[in-house]
């Protein structure tokens, strides 16, 4: 066997002991244990999707991802996330600021309410919306943490925004060069929920730990989370009085439940969940979206493009991308990604020219999406190297725009 044609877990093995590194050592820079990265070495489970070799390539100090998976061709490390944002420091040193700093007005409460809910609406209907957030988060984590260790009856009612404050920092934080703080932010966003008693915050907040929870290959604790927040707030469904964010809050659980099904390539328990989601979604109406995780109608149906690729089915991921109109996806982030997973299927069929298409339009739509996108930059970085036939302008300054180096 060539060098070339060693298994990925091999690689891997080679690669850490070449560096002085102990299973232990790496695992716990993975957040895994030290008998999975012996399955992994071993080859006795599935290789790593492509986030956790990311990270594996990181902790090896690795620049090039063919040094694990044993391509012909060079893909960079740094393709996979964007620069650092310029706002990033300032935002990583609100959310690590541990001295215990208590306002003596702290802010009120609904005041404080009033700006999370006007940041997540600039949150959606930005282009721009890492930088706008960049801008807001840092006095917003303060301030709520401020609201928070100042005690008093609105204590309870603090901690649920301070949630919701953490919830909004880990759309910035994510797709960076500082995955410490995702984790970060998805724990303490679960923390002030279970601290607030508040089945719907606790829920939100297992909605992004879900997702931290996928990326790093950890399917069995995702899906029992998002099992487990779920069922805490399904006896509240029948009630009248029952707010429909709860409703769409469960949805949302379900169309993670589906992604991380899709993820290891279970075909029927991801479809499964996805039906139970989108029944939720038609049943609380056209005109529904939920806040933090645009769960509505328009964007199962983007769900459903997102399962295709996953599934390596896109066929399938390109009739639901066709069968629906992306302008209605009402958050402009949510409609850029869309686009980027239309271009993924659009790859996998080899179908380039409609790839480059679907990724200009993304960049038209939210160039701070495909900025920050590893899938996009992966795409870009390939088409860079072997653009279509007269489009090798077009595909340089597309790059050029995002940050792909030549």
């Amino acid at each position: 066997m060539t060098t070339d044609e060693l298994p990925i877990g091999t690689r891997i093995k080679r690669l850490r002991t070449r560096r002085g590194m102990s299973r232990p050592v790496l695992a716990g820079l993975l957040g895994r244990s030290a008998e999975w990265v012996k399955a992994v070495e071993n080859g006795r489970i599935k290789t790593p999707g492509l986030p956790m070799l990311l990270r594996i390539a990181r902790a090896l100090e690795i620049e090039d991802l063919a040094e694990l998976t044993g391509e012909g061709h060079a893909v960079p490390v740094g393709v996979f996330a964007g620069a650092r944002h310029a706002a990033l420091t300032d935002v990583q040193v609100a959310l690590t600021d541990y001295r215990m700093h208590v306002p003596r007005r702290p802010e009120s409460v609904g005041h404080l309410a009033a700006r999370l809910n006007q940041a997540w609406a600039v949150r959606h209907s930005s282009p721009d919306h890492r930088t706008q957030l960049g801008a807001l988060l840092p006095g917003l984590i303060r301030d709520a943490q401020g609201a928070v260790r100042a005690g008093g009856p609105e204590r309870r009612a603090a901690r649920r925004v301070l949630a919701g404050v953490y919830q909004l920092a880990d759309f910035y934080v994510a797709y960076q060069p500082a995955p410490e703080l995702v984790w970060l932010v998805a724990d303490r966003a679960l923390n002030e929920g279970y601290e607030s008693d508040d089945p719907y915050v606790i829920a939100c907040g297992a909605w992004a730990m879900v997702q931290a929870l996928r990326d790093s290959g950890r399917w069995e604790e995702a899906i029992g989370l998002a099992r487990t927040a779920g069922e805490r707030i399904t006896h509240y469904l029948d009630r009248d009085s029952t707010p429909n964010d709860w409703r769409g809050i469960t949805g949302a659980l379900n169309a993670e439940l589906a992604y991380v099904h899709a993820r290891r390539g279970r075909h029927g328990e991801a479809w499964a969940y996805w039906e139970k989601a989108d029944r939720m979604a038609r049943g609380l109406g056209a005109e529904y979206r939920h806040v933090q995780t645009s769960f509505s109608v328009p964007v199962m149906a983007a769900h459903a493009t997102t399962l295709g690729v996953e599934l390596r089915r896109p066929g399938e991921a390109v009739r639901a991308a066709n069968g629906f109109d992306a302008d209605s996806i009402v958050s402009v982030p949510r409609r850029s990604r869309h686009f980027i997973e239309v271009a993924r299927a659009h790859t996998q069929r080899d179908e380039h020219v409609a790839a480059f298409a679907l990724l200009e339009k993304a960049a038209q739509t939210a160039p701070e999406t495909i900025r920050y996108n590893g899938f996009a930059r992966v795409m870009l970085h390939g088409l860079r190297k072997n653009p279509p036939s007269g489009m090798r302008a077009d595909v340089r300054r597309l790059c050029d725009e995002v940050g792909i180096a030549a």
